[in-house]
């Protein structure tokens, strides 16, 4: 199977592999935005994902290309339905090599703000 990449090229896919990610949680912090000297925009997310079974509580890093100006206005605890994609970034500086895992957003729901 072939398919075009956001950047207009095409790659071979495999019909079976999927990178789709669903996270429920809370905004951790308030969004973190950036404009580029290009003009693109983008949001840094942190949130907060709870689960019962097993007890663990995980704080996951999103980024959100062009997001809307109500996200970018979000305050920590607004519910947050993400879904996106897992990639790995790499990146060197004088500290030597790095990667770093993060959802990149496809769609980003905001909920109500809870009272209390």
């Amino acid at each position: 199977m072939t398919m075009e990449n956001q950047n207009g090229t095409s790659a071979e896919v495999q019909a079976s592999d999927r990178n789709e990610v669903v996270l429920r949680g809370k905004l951790a912090t308030a969004p973190e935005h950036r404009t580029f000297g290009s003009g693109a925009s983008l949001a840094r997310l942190l949130v907060t994902v709870r689960l019962a079974s097993p007890a663990r509580t995980d704080v996951l890093p999103v980024t959100v290309w062009e997001p809307d100006p109500s996200l970018v206005k979000a305050v920590r605890g607004i519910p947050v339905e993400i879904v996106g994609q897992v990639h790995r970034r790499f990146w060197t500086d004088s500290e030597g090599r790095h990667s770093r895992v993060e959802v990149v957003a496809t769609t980003v729901e905001l909920g109500e703000e809870s009272g209390g």
